[in-house]
């Protein structure tokens, strides 16, 4: 499970674009969105910097916890 403090996310929309963007790259990924500590769990075979450049090009500032 890799960890990502991401920022800018606030709602409901925020964490399906979140989740949408790491599953395009990895369809069987698990993300867990936790929106009160800015943070996304990601459970996938993808590489790091793969899963942050997904959240980025949605929009969203990420960085690994």
């Amino acid at each position: 499970m890799q960890v990502f403090n991401v920022q800018g996310m606030t709602c409901g929309h925020c964490v399906k674009g979140v989740t949408r963007a790491v599953q395009e790259q990895d369809a069987a990924a698990r993300v867990e969105v936790d929106l009160a500590a800015k943070q996304v769990r990601v459970d996938s075979a993808l590489a790091a910097d793969q899963i942050l450049a997904a959240i980025r090009e949605e929009g969203y500032q990420a960085e690994v916890a």
